[in-house]
């Protein structure tokens, strides 16, 4: 949001259809959207706009092998609806559970797939939104107006991954992918193939992909720490031998998790050697004594600056023990005819290269905002608790959780929205906006996310894109579940931070 001027709005023929809410993205966010405002607010009006051509997000977008969540799924998944396969799920599994949540919910009538969203704009005068937006398959111009705007969109973009423009890469004769735009008809049966990164997709694809490859080698500028774990949870599997009913195994799970994490991220912090070494010891349990952990395996940061992926059943170290895979540290001087010559002087040989490089940080869905006939530049707003933002009227954004799975911010945020759309009910307010107090309109500003306390590249990449934070709680998004699980059901609306009109 940085433009300085207002694109102009797509002329449309259709009759404008009004809806109280309108929810942007059918992903894990929009759809648990939905399904709150629709048990909370009965009485409201709704619609889910999105671009795609059916639900999902990112579980429908990334097509790469081996796609699965990084996250355990007790607690990905939604509080209402039970998880009752492993942990770490596959995209295919993810998308199936979602689909179920719109069926079992009546939630179909409510969603527009294929409905891009190109304008926003507020009028104060009128209290409403106006959203412009193309069908995708028609290029049909759609346009809706709504009381309030719940971004449930995401935070990268979704066509186009980051691959950082390294030198020569135009000589190499192989072919080049990135994960996010994984082609359909891509053989790597029988290929080298050399994968760019040291996330979670990496860690996820290597072993997907070793067992058809000639031979796949994960080349990393500087290492990642991760879990490696079994598959299943032994409190979930115990549950189910008891024949306890499935909700409430679903709760007990999801609070033994979530108390286990919060034990682990306080430690990651206060213990930080000791938990550098608990997790260099699981990877030396896999690797055996003799493999060089200390080089492909030791970031030079302490746990949880950056998200830790959890390797299920240890597949990534299997695919190594086994000779099919292989890690080189070291950094890229060039791309060359054949694959890629190191710093070192050592060159890579490969057939297919994978940018297993990150995301492209997109900021509300990249759509043109305009408030009062005035483009909205979003990184001059300070964020209310990460999901409002200073002299931007009713509009709440979800930004889940680094640190702990996404929907747990996302169940959090739907239920505030529903509490601030029944309280202005109540009051008979059209507008919400939030706003500093007289008492912090000095407050010191500071970026988004404090990269001391969590620096992943994308988000650095991209952090003059987004709202500031002030030193009080109530300007931050603080990434800590464990504190806003208590602390934003408990917000009070009658603070003076936000101004009801």
């Amino acid at each position: 949001m940085t433009a300085t001027t207002t694109a102009a709005r797509p002329a449309s023929t259709a009759a404008v259809e009004h809806f109280d809410v309108l929810i942007v993205g059918a992903g894990i966010s929009g759809v648990g959207a939905a399904y709150h405002l629709g048990q909370q607010c009965p009485q409201k009006s709704f619609v889910v706009l999105e671009a795609l051509e059916s639900h999902g997000g990112t579980w429908l977008t990334h097509k790469y092998p081996g796609i699965r969540s990084d996250s355990d799924l007790y607690t990905f998944g939604y509080r209402f609806k039970p998880w009752t396969t492993a942990p770490i799920a596959t995209a295919e599994e993810i998308n199936k559970y979602m689909g179920e949540v719109i069926e079992e919910n009546d939630l179909a009538r409510h969603i527009r797939y294929k409905h891009k969203i190109v304008h926003a704009e507020w009028s104060s005068k009128d209290n409403l939104w106006t959203i412009d937006a193309v069908r995708t398959d028609t290029d049909e111009k759609l346009r809706f107006t709504a009381n309030f705007l719940f971004m449930c969109q995401g935070y990268y973009r979704h066509n186009k991954g980051y691959t950082p423009d390294w030198p020569g890469m135009s000589d190499y004769k192989g072919t080049i992918v990135h994960p996010q735009t994984w082609p359909e008809d891509l053989v790597y049966k029988g290929k080298r193939v050399l994968v760019i990164g040291s996330g979670a997709t990496a860690a996820t694809l290597v072993p997907a992909i070793a067992g058809d490859c000639e031979h796949v080698t994960l080349l990393q500028r500087s290492p990642t720490y991760f879990i490696p774990g079994r598959n299943e949870n032994e409190l979930y599997n115990t549950l189910v031998e008891l024949d306890i009913d499935p909700m409430w195994i679903h709760e007990i799970v999801r609070r033994k998790v979530l108390y286990d994490q919060a034990v682990f991220t306080r430690r990651a912090i206060e213990e930080s050697d000791t938990v550098r070494d608990e997790l260099l010891a699981g990877v030396r349990a896999f690797l055996g004594p003799d493999y060089p952990v200390e080089k492909d395996f030791t970031p030079s940061y302490r746990p949880w600056r950056q998200r830790i992926a959890f390797i299920p059943d240890g597949d990534l170290f299997q695919g190594i023990n086994a000779g099919k895979a292989d890690v080189v540290t070291d950094e890229i001087d060039r791309f060359t005819a054949k694959g890629i010559l190191l710093k070192s002087g050592k060159e890579l040989e490969a057939d297919i290269i994978v940018t297993a490089t990150g995301f492209n940080l997109n900021v509300l869905g990249d759509i043109d905002f305009v408030i009062d006939n005035k483009p909205m530049v979003f990184s001059d707003t300070v964020t209310y608790r990460g999901m409002m933002f200073t002299g931007v009227p009713n509009l709440v954004w979800v930004m889940g959780y680094f640190r702990a799975s996404w929907t747990l911010r996302t169940e959090l945020v739907a239920d505030f929205v529903c509490k601030l759309l029944n309280d202005m009910d109540r009051r008979g307010a059209k507008r919400v906006v939030p706003q500093l107090r007289d008492d912090e309109k000095d407050m010191k500003l500071g970026p988004w996310i404090d990269p001391e306390n969590f620096n992943p590249g994308y988000l650095m990449r991209g952090m003059h894109l987004m709202p500031k934070r002030g030193d009080k709680p109530e300007w931050q998004h603080s990434q800590d579940y464990w504190a806003e699980k208590d602390s934003i059901p408990a917000i009070n609306l009658d603070d003076g931070r936000l101004r009801f009109d």
